[in-house]
Protein backbone atom coordinates (compact mmCIF):
# COMPACT_ATOMS: atom_id res chain seq x y z
CA UNK A 1 0.00 0.00 0.00
CA UNK A 2 1.25 3.31 -1.17
CA UNK A 3 1.80 6.29 1.33
CA UNK A 4 -0.08 8.02 -1.33
CA UNK A 5 -3.08 5.74 -1.31
CA UNK A 6 -5.65 8.63 -0.04
CA UNK A 7 -3.45 11.89 -0.89
CA UNK A 8 -3.89 11.46 -4.83
CA UNK A 9 -6.91 12.36 -6.58
CA UNK A 10 -8.48 11.18 -9.51
CA UNK A 11 -10.76 8.43 -11.18
CA UNK A 12 -8.78 5.76 -8.99
CA UNK A 13 -9.79 7.19 -6.06
CA UNK A 14 -12.76 4.79 -4.88
CA UNK A 15 -10.20 1.84 -6.14
CA UNK A 16 -7.35 2.80 -3.35
CA UNK A 17 -9.92 3.55 -0.71
CA UNK A 18 -11.80 -0.01 -1.37
CA UNK A 19 -8.02 -1.55 -1.33
CA UNK A 20 -7.12 0.09 1.91
CA UNK A 21 -10.76 -1.24 3.44
CA UNK A 22 -9.50 -4.59 2.19
CA UNK A 23 -6.14 -4.22 3.90
CA UNK A 24 -7.77 -2.90 7.22
CA UNK A 25 -10.96 -3.64 8.17
CA UNK A 26 -10.96 -7.18 9.53
CA UNK A 27 -7.96 -5.61 11.82
CA UNK A 28 -10.30 -2.55 12.53
CA UNK A 29 -13.17 -4.39 13.48
CA UNK A 30 -11.36 -7.04 15.62
CA UNK A 31 -9.90 -3.56 17.29
CA UNK A 32 -13.17 -1.89 17.65
CA UNK A 33 -14.87 -5.11 18.81
CA UNK A 34 -11.95 -5.62 21.52
CA UNK A 35 -12.66 -1.99 23.29
CA UNK A 36 -16.79 -2.00 22.85
CA UNK A 37 -17.47 -5.90 23.67
CA UNK A 38 -20.09 -6.25 21.08
CA UNK A 39 -20.28 -7.40 18.06
CA UNK A 40 -23.28 -5.34 16.59
CA UNK A 41 -21.53 -2.06 17.87
CA UNK A 42 -18.30 -2.93 16.61
CA UNK A 43 -20.13 -3.51 13.11
CA UNK A 44 -21.57 0.00 13.35
CA UNK A 45 -18.22 1.78 14.68
CA UNK A 46 -15.85 0.16 12.01
CA UNK A 47 -18.77 1.01 9.00
CA UNK A 48 -18.61 4.95 10.51
CA UNK A 49 -15.10 4.79 10.83
CA UNK A 50 -14.65 3.83 7.40
CA UNK A 51 -17.40 6.40 6.25
CA UNK A 52 -15.54 9.32 8.07
CA UNK A 53 -11.73 8.53 6.81
CA UNK A 54 -13.83 8.65 3.21
CA UNK A 55 -15.38 11.86 3.72
CA UNK A 56 -12.16 13.29 5.48
CA UNK A 57 -9.49 11.27 2.83
CA UNK A 58 -8.88 14.86 1.48
CA UNK A 59 -7.06 15.95 4.69
CA UNK A 60 -4.70 12.56 4.98
CA UNK A 61 -1.34 13.75 5.55
CA UNK A 62 1.71 10.71 4.29
CA UNK A 63 4.38 12.92 6.10
CA UNK A 64 2.22 12.46 9.77
CA UNK A 65 1.96 8.37 9.71
CA UNK A 66 0.53 5.38 7.36
CA UNK A 67 -2.76 5.42 6.35
CA UNK A 68 -3.33 2.37 8.51
CA UNK A 69 -2.36 4.32 11.84
CA UNK A 70 -5.16 7.26 10.47
CA UNK A 71 -7.66 4.77 10.00
CA UNK A 72 -6.97 3.52 13.30
CA UNK A 73 -7.47 6.83 15.12
CA UNK A 74 -10.24 7.79 13.88
CA UNK A 75 -11.74 4.18 14.66
CA UNK A 76 -10.59 4.84 18.02
CA UNK A 77 -12.44 8.18 18.56
CA UNK A 78 -15.80 6.76 17.20
CA UNK A 79 -15.15 3.51 19.47
CA UNK A 80 -14.90 6.25 22.41
CA UNK A 81 -17.54 7.91 21.26
CA UNK A 82 -19.82 5.25 21.05
CA UNK A 83 -18.80 4.24 25.05
CA UNK A 84 -19.27 7.62 25.74
CA UNK A 85 -22.88 7.21 24.36
CA UNK A 86 -23.09 4.09 26.15
CA UNK A 87 -22.26 5.22 29.77
CA UNK A 88 -24.68 8.05 29.65
CA UNK A 89 -27.16 5.33 28.14
CA UNK A 90 -26.06 2.97 31.02
CA UNK A 91 -26.98 5.92 33.70
CA UNK A 92 -29.88 6.49 32.11
CA UNK A 93 -31.28 3.29 32.03
CA UNK A 94 -29.25 1.25 34.64
CA UNK A 95 -28.53 -1.32 31.64
CA UNK A 96 -24.51 -3.13 31.35
CA UNK A 97 -23.36 -4.34 28.32
CA UNK A 98 -22.69 -7.75 27.77
CA UNK A 99 -19.26 -9.49 27.20
CA UNK A 100 -19.92 -11.32 24.08
CA UNK A 101 -17.71 -14.65 23.74
CA UNK A 102 -15.36 -14.85 21.06
CA UNK A 103 -15.93 -16.51 17.57
CA UNK A 104 -13.45 -19.51 17.55
CA UNK A 105 -13.88 -23.21 16.69
CA UNK A 106 -10.90 -24.51 17.70
CA UNK A 107 -11.11 -25.38 21.60
CA UNK A 108 -7.63 -25.09 22.38
CA UNK A 109 -7.42 -21.59 20.70
CA UNK A 110 -11.04 -20.51 21.94
CA UNK A 111 -9.18 -21.33 25.56
CA UNK A 112 -5.99 -19.31 25.19
CA UNK A 113 -7.99 -16.35 23.84
CA UNK A 114 -10.59 -16.46 26.34
CA UNK A 115 -7.78 -16.38 28.98
CA UNK A 116 -6.36 -13.61 27.34
CA UNK A 117 -9.72 -11.45 26.91
CA UNK A 118 -10.40 -11.93 30.70
CA UNK A 119 -6.48 -10.78 31.49
CA UNK A 120 -7.36 -7.65 29.22
CA UNK A 121 -10.82 -6.93 30.90
CA UNK A 122 -8.14 -6.56 33.80
CA UNK A 123 -6.13 -3.75 32.86
CA UNK A 124 -6.80 -0.59 33.54
CA UNK A 125 -8.74 1.19 30.03
CA UNK A 126 -5.66 3.51 28.69
CA UNK A 127 -4.00 -0.45 28.80
CA UNK A 128 -5.78 -2.67 27.16
CA UNK A 129 -6.22 0.46 24.57
CA UNK A 130 -2.45 0.37 24.04
CA UNK A 131 -2.26 -3.31 23.89
CA UNK A 132 -4.79 -3.39 21.58
CA UNK A 133 -3.81 -0.61 19.16
CA UNK A 134 -0.20 -2.58 18.76
CA UNK A 135 -1.23 -6.32 18.72
CA UNK A 136 -4.55 -6.27 16.55
CA UNK A 137 -4.04 -2.67 14.95
CA UNK A 138 -0.11 -4.07 14.57
CA UNK A 139 0.75 0.00 14.50
CA UNK A 140 4.56 0.56 15.38
CA UNK A 141 5.52 2.87 18.52
CA UNK A 142 5.73 5.83 16.55
CA UNK A 143 1.67 5.16 15.18
CA UNK A 144 0.74 4.35 18.68
CA UNK A 145 2.51 7.57 20.22
CA UNK A 146 1.08 10.37 17.36
CA UNK A 147 -2.56 8.35 18.20
CA UNK A 148 -2.55 8.25 22.11
CA UNK A 149 -0.57 12.03 21.74
CA UNK A 150 2.24 10.88 23.27
CA UNK A 151 5.80 10.87 23.07
CA UNK A 152 6.85 7.88 21.52
CA UNK A 153 9.15 6.48 24.64
CA UNK A 154 5.75 7.47 26.82
CA UNK A 155 3.90 4.88 24.28
CA UNK A 156 6.60 2.13 24.53
CA UNK A 157 6.76 2.33 28.59
CA UNK A 158 2.73 2.26 28.30
CA UNK A 159 3.02 -0.63 25.88
CA UNK A 160 5.65 -2.40 28.28
CA UNK A 161 3.97 -1.42 31.47
CA UNK A 162 0.53 -3.01 30.02
CA UNK A 163 2.06 -6.07 28.55
CA UNK A 164 3.33 -6.85 32.53
CA UNK A 165 0.58 -6.23 33.88
CA UNK A 166 -1.32 -8.47 30.96
CA UNK A 167 1.45 -11.13 31.59
CA UNK A 168 0.70 -11.42 35.28
CA UNK A 169 -2.78 -11.60 34.54
CA UNK A 170 -2.85 -14.45 31.80
CA UNK A 171 -0.22 -16.31 34.49
CA UNK A 172 2.67 -16.39 32.33
CA UNK A 173 5.95 -16.53 34.01
CA UNK A 174 8.23 -13.51 32.49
Amino acid sequence: MSAALLSDSGAREAERFEALYRACAADLFAYVASLLRDRSAAEDVTALAFERAYRRRGLFEARRGSERAWLFAIARNAALDELRRRQRSSRLVGEIADDEPGFEADDELAERRLVVRRALATLEAREREVVLLKFVGRLSNSELARILKCSETAAGTRLHRAIVRLREACDVPQ
